[in-house]
């Protein structure tokens, strides 16, 4: 079973954390799945990508943009991985069963923690892998920006 880190957004928005994210990942060389809860987020974010620092560059794409098995970074509101993706983030609420975990090496399920629904909707993922035996970590954010490994 895949590892899956639980990324609970207090103090920055996905759109804050989102970038830093995949550009970490993506140094690691390994393709990335980016399953977004809407297909109207999917192209915003596709969107926000392109322009959140004119200083980086994420390289990715989506349906609308083509060519899914050449991007490094494929976004999508669906269950297609067209460029092989190792890793998969999981942003917008955007679900997956526990079968399709097993496609990846690490999953990363960043929630919203202002929202009642995407908290408890974490914690149910949460209890599901806990009780299949998955490899599973939280992360809260600091003052400062940093991830902290909560117990």
């Amino acid at each position: 079973m895949s590892r899956v880190d639980f990324y609970h957004l207090q103090k920055q928005t996905l759109e804050n954390v989102l970038p830093k994210l995949l550009e970490k990942a993506y140094e690691t060389g390994k393709r990335i799945k980016v399953k977004v809860g809407n297909e109207e987020r999917v192209e915003f974010i596709n969107t926000f990508l392109w322009t959140f620092n004119d200083q980086s560059f994420i390289p990715h794409g989506s349906r609308k943009d083509g060519f899914g098995e050449m991007q490094p970074i494929w976004l999508s509101a669906g269950d297609d991985n067209p460029n092989n993706a190792v890793m998969l983030f999981l942003v917008d609420g955007a679900k997956t069963d526990l079968e399709s975990l097993n496609q990846f090496e690490r999953v990363f399920n960043i929630f919203d923690g202002n929202s009642e629904t995407a908290v408890n909707e974490a914690r149910t993922f949460w209890k599901e892998l806990k009780n299949s035996g998955a490899e599973i970590y939280y992360w809260q954010q600091e003052d400062n920006g940093r991830w902290k490994q909560k117990a």
